[in-house]
Parts: C-alpha cells; sequence; structure tokens
C-alpha cells in the first residue's frame, strides 16, 4: 500500500484542528524572523553609531560642538549621542539658573538615566515577543500533535483490523505539529540569547560613558563648589573640551 508521507500530503491530511494550529505556527514563525532580522540591523546599527559617537567624544571634540551635533540630529543619531545631550542640556538649564554645582551634576546624571531607560526600552523592543515564541511555541506545536493522535485513534475504531500502515499516516499528520512547533521555537531562543547579549554590552557601555561624564562634570563644577557662583561654573564649563579629550 502506497502512502505519500511528504509534508504537504500530511498537512493537507490532518484534522481542521491541526491545520489551525499549524497555520498559527507558520505565522508566528514567520513574525518571528521578521522581528529578529529587524533587531539584528538595528542593534547592529546602534551599536556602530554608539563607537563613532564615543570616539568623536574622546577624541577632543569640543562638547559645544557635540551637543550642537546632538541637537541636530535629533532621532537619528546615536543612543549615546541622545544620553549625552539629555545630560548636558540639563547641566545647560540649571547653569542658567545658578543652583549649587553638586546639583548641577546630580540634575544631569538623572536626565542621563531618564534618556538611557528610553533608549533601552527602545532597544529592547520585540524582545519579549521572541521569549514568549520561543516558550509557547513547543506547546502549541504538542497540543495539535495530541489532538491529531486522538482523531486518529477516533477513526481507527471504525476499523476492524489495524495495521502499521493504517496508524502511521495518522501519527506522521500529528507529529507534523510539534515539528513545526520547533521550527518556530529554535531560532527564537537562539535570537533572544544573541540579542539579549549585544543589548547587555550596550547597557554597559551607557552606564560607564554616563560615570565618565558625569566625573568631567563633576571636576568642572568642584573648584568653585564653595563659592556657589553661577560665573564661577560657567568658567568652569568652558574647560570641558580639554578635560573631554584627555581620556
Amino acid at each position: 500500500m502506497d502512502q505519500n508521507f511528504s509534508i504537504v500530503s500530511l498537512v493537507l491530511g490532518a484534522s481542521t484542528v491541526v491545520q489551525i494550529v499549524l497555520a498559527l505556527l507558520l505565522a508566528v514563525s514567520l513574525a518571528s524572523w521578521t522581528v529578529i532580522f529587524r533587531k539584528y540591523f538595528s542593534v547592529k546599527e546602534a551599536r556602530l553609531k554608539t563607537d563613532d559617537f564615543e570616539q568623536e567624544f574622546w577624541s577632543g571634540t569640543s562638547l559645544n560642538d557635540l551637543y550642537q551635533a546632538a541637537v541636530g540630529a535629533a532621532r537619528h543619531g546615536s543612543p549615546l549621542q541622545r544620553i549625552f545631550g539629555s545630560g548636558m542640556r540639563e547641566f545647560l538649564k540649571l547653569r542658567e539658573r545658578r543652583v549649587e554645582p553638586t546639583a548641577l551634576v546630580d540634575g544631569a546624571r538623572r536626565a542621563m538615566r531618564a534618556a538611557q531607560q528610553r533608549e533601552m526600552d527602545v532597544i529592547e523592543s520585540n524582545l519579549s515577543f521572541l521569549a514568549s515564541v520561543a516558550s509557547v511555541s513547543p506547546y502549541v506545536g504538542l497540543f495539535g500533535t495530541v489532538w491529531g493522535i486522538m482523531h486518529a485513534f477516533v477513526g481507527l475504531s471504525n476499523l476492524q483490523q489495524v495495521t502499521l500502515a493504517t496508524v502511521a499516516p495518522g501519527i506522521a499528520e500529528a507529529l507534523v505539529a510539534t515539528a513545526i512547533g520547533l521550527f518556530a521555537a529554535i531560532p527564537a531562543v537562539i535570537a533572544y540569547n544573541f540579542f539579549a547579549r549585544d543589548i547587555d554590552r550596550l547597557s554597559i557601555r551607557f552606564e560607564s560613558f554616563m560615570e565618565e561624564f558625569s566625573n568631567i562634570l563633576q571636576r568642572q563644577v568642584a573648584p568653585h563648589a564653595g563659592s556657589g557662583s553661577g560665573s564661577g561654573v560657567a568658567a568652569g564649563a568652558s574647560r570641558f573640551p580639554s578635560d573631554a579629550g584627555g581620556r
């Protein structure tokens, strides 16, 4: 007895519930691969732009020029550039109000922390989707398999003689659901771990930059902490470029 065990024939011969499960898993797999490719290019772009900004920052370029570039770049710049811009913007606003020198640094640090959180939210977007696909898809496929096996055995109950040739097609149709579930889950698991590692590295780089930039601000305002004068802080701020270039 000739049986066609190709994937297409098994899917077409499966029960309606199993076909729905397979269609769902294929749609999820397609969405997962779309997220994987988009996330790969977005994380790579963030990493390269961060490299470029760090190189420019520590090359000795004036912080005023860097700040103007950050304002002009807006949403098209580096995540680290936007973090720097937020801290510098808050520092300049507080300096105009002639607040205490220590408050200048604290305000800039808080602004950078908030900007970093916004940037990380953007970079980490859709990671939860990959995690859900990785954890749920095998169980959805298993559900399709169990349902398909139940359907196959119910059909066999009407037969007087059951052989391997009569059992195999129904079992094979059901097992396709498990295979498709794994097909959707495995790439999602690998991609999630890959992106999570790269994003953690970016987060560490952001944290390190914020601390280093805060130290630069602290060194500038520290000599004038006793006076508390806005003019003293402004004079210290004029020396930023030389400090930035002395990494």
